[in-house]
């Protein structure tokens, strides 16, 4: 039996092995690489893991070069096979029939025409103990850190690291391996594992200190950090301070660093690491379909505007240029956003925004403003309270209304996906209710709205993802001839069902003959997206509406659908998306095309 300990050649293997990849490389004639006991999985991981193969892989020939790799590859193919537990393993790597170990490190081969590599990789060992203490109160150690499971050096690595993370998460933030008894038996192919743990002193927070800082004001970075001095020392109320100096979106970087040493008698200080943006930028984005035509937007950004984290963002579009039935639209806007208002985690934004729409039933100019709270309940999840003024004035073709109204929404927004333009796996909901006060010829109701939308990927790196989208709108307790149009819901065009031309499913007022959009709407859409290369997939949809005259669900109801096939081309900001749609129900027939940026949804 081999009895190491912290200073062993074993535990420096261990942490060598943590990141050994298990993809295979192709070894060229050049290089003979054999592995024994015909175990395919344990032959892939010591071939991803082999530095000789990946050097042939890249043509490398130099001799000098050769040689250091292959003496390198010794500590590599050792780290990998502990990672898997094998901890009885040979290695044998000869340079034209000379072991590779037995060559003096100054002696390079003049001339390599051979490489070969043989591994006998031993059998599993398995823990015959696995303990580690003292631990933490609800500490979770890894699973795989038991008697009777793979001894391998991860697992080993994990355990430690999760002793260590429970004290800290305890308040104790010095807390470290103190040390580690690690018993391998050869004959019985088994590994006696035990850590001793050291929790340190139960310490708070101290006073932040900042560097990096140039056009922020201290004050405000540590209000918005909002680190609670003198309070238990927590660390993911450290990693919550630096994630709310990172939304901010003023720093390059943030980094939160623990002193050294301990102020006594048991504050630990905290210094913020910061690197600040550039504080202007702008973006701009366009998007075309075949009926509602072109939408170009852009948008000019002021990160930190009276020093405080301020966010000042100008926004303009110009929409449906082009379009087959209807005029252009335009909009300006403007929002000012302030972090850490009411609370650390509470952003209060004002908004102001006016414009202009062309539409085939009706023409309008109008005019919002509001302020509002962005309350960030965890870094999933948002809820958000406002109060809206809108004003519109509304041409339709037999007469001209004025409409206003004062809103009140309260909304909250989770967002679970992996990625925000081209997600394979979670969800997204928001849902917001907004009561709202009707004047002029406006009546008072209620606003509804829901958009939940679910990823699952399949296959390697989720080369096939299945997404679902389900929307619901309403406008409830008001008659639909005395509501403005954007309180109202067509159906058709890329954001509802494509396919269909843009706004062509609507409602003939009985009352006043006008045409109009309906006081409900229900949508749903289906996608599965392959992808066909790395940069290149393809999408096949289908999409459904219906629309209602009162309320919800309730009066007349009108629905159709549409489906299709898109392309996507992956780039660095999202993929570029292709789409091509037919009406499948409904009195269109012709098909429509959409392009544009990120996934439709």
């Amino acid at each position: 039996m081999l009895r190491t300990k912290s200073r062993s050649t074993l535990w420096a293997a261990l942490i060598f092995g943590f990141g050994v990849a298990a993809a295979p490389a192709m070894a060229l004639d050049a290089i003979t690489f054999e592995v024994t006991g015909g175990d395919e999985d344990v032959e892939d991981a010591l071939r991803g893991a082999s530095l000789l193969l990946s050097a042939q892989a890249e043509g490398t020939d130099n001799n000098q070069d050769l040689f250091a790799t292959a003496r390198a590859d010794y500590g590599r193919l050792l780290g990998a096979l502990y990672a898997m537990g094998r901890y009885s393993g040979v290695i044998a790597i000869g340079i034209d029939g000379r072991e590779v170990a037995s060559i003096p490190l100054l002696d390079t081969p003049a001339n390599i025409r051979k490489i070969s590599v043989r591994i006998d990789p031993g059998p599993a060992f398995k823990f015959s103990k696995a303990r580690a203490m003292p631990l933490a109160p609800e500490t979770d150690l890894p699973e795989g850190y038991a008697v009777g499971e793979t001894a391998k050096s991860e697992v080993i690595s994990a355990a430690a690291g999760a002793a260590v993370d429970g004290w800290r998460a305890a308040g104790h933030a010095k807390a470290a391996v103190a040390g580690q008894d690690l018993l391998a038996d050869h004959n019985k192919a088994t590994m006696a594992a035990e850590l001793t743990l050291n929790a340190g002193p139960l310490l708070r927070f101290g006073p932040l200190q900042v560097t990096g800082q140039d056009r922020m004001e201290l004050r405000r970075i540590i209000k918005i950090a909002g680190l609670p001095e003198g309070a238990q020392y927590d660390p993911e109320k450290l990693e919550d301070a630096a994630e709310r100096l990172r939304r901010t979106g003023i720093f390059r970087s943030v980094s939160l660093v623990e002193d050294e040493e301990i102020t006594a008698p048991d504050k630990l200080g905290i210094t913020a690491k910061l690197v600040e943006e550039k504080p202007r930028r702008f973006g701009f984005g366009i998007e075309a379909a075949s009926s509602e035509g072109a939408r170009v937007s852009g948008y000019w950004l002021h990160r930190n505007l009276l020093g405080g984290g301020e966010r000042l963002k100008v926004d303009a579009e110009v929409a449906q240029i082009g379009a087959q039935d209807s005029g252009m639209d335009y909009s300006l806007g403007a929002t000012l956003d302030r972090p850490a208002t009411l609370s650390a985690d509470t952003t209060a934004t004002a908004f102001f925004r006016i414009g202009h729409e062309d539409e085939e039933d009706y023409v309008q100019d109008f005019a919002e403003a509001g302020l509002g709270f962005t309350h960030y309940v965890s870094r999933e999840m948002t809820a958000r309270v406002a109060l809206e003024y809108s004003r519109f004035w509304v041409k339709y073709p037999s007469e001209e209304i004025n409409f206003s109204s004062l809103a009140l929404p309260v909304g909250v927004n989770w967002d679970k996906r992996n990625s925000k333009t081209d997600a394979t796996q979670g969800f997204y909901i928001d849902a917001e209710i907004a009561p709202f006060l009707g004047f002029d010829s406006t009546d008072s109701g209620l606003l509804l709205s829901v958009d939940g939308r679910a990823y699952k990927g399949f296959g390697t790196d989720d080369r096939v993802t299945i997404a679902a989208r389900l929307q619901a709108k309403g406008t409830l307790g008001a008659s639909i001839d005395r509501l403005p149009p954007d309180y109202l819901f067509y159906s058709g065009g890329g954001g509802t069902v494509r396919g269909q031309a843009y706004q062509s499913l609507g409602f003939t007022s009985s009352t006043t003959g006008r045409d109009s959009g309906g006081t409900g709407f229900i949508g749903a859409s289906l996608e599965v997206r392959t992808k066909v290369t790395e940069s290149i997939g393809i999408v096949g949809f289908a999409d459904y509406s219906q629309i209602a005259s009162d309320g919800l669900f309730g009066g007349d109801t009108l629905d159709h659908s549409g489906a299709g096939l898109g392309i996507r081309y992956a780039t660095g900001f999202g993929p570029i998306r292709l789409d091509v749609g037919v009406p499948v129900s409904g009195e269109d027939s012709n098909p429509q095309i959409y392009i544009g940026i990120g996934q439709s949804f």
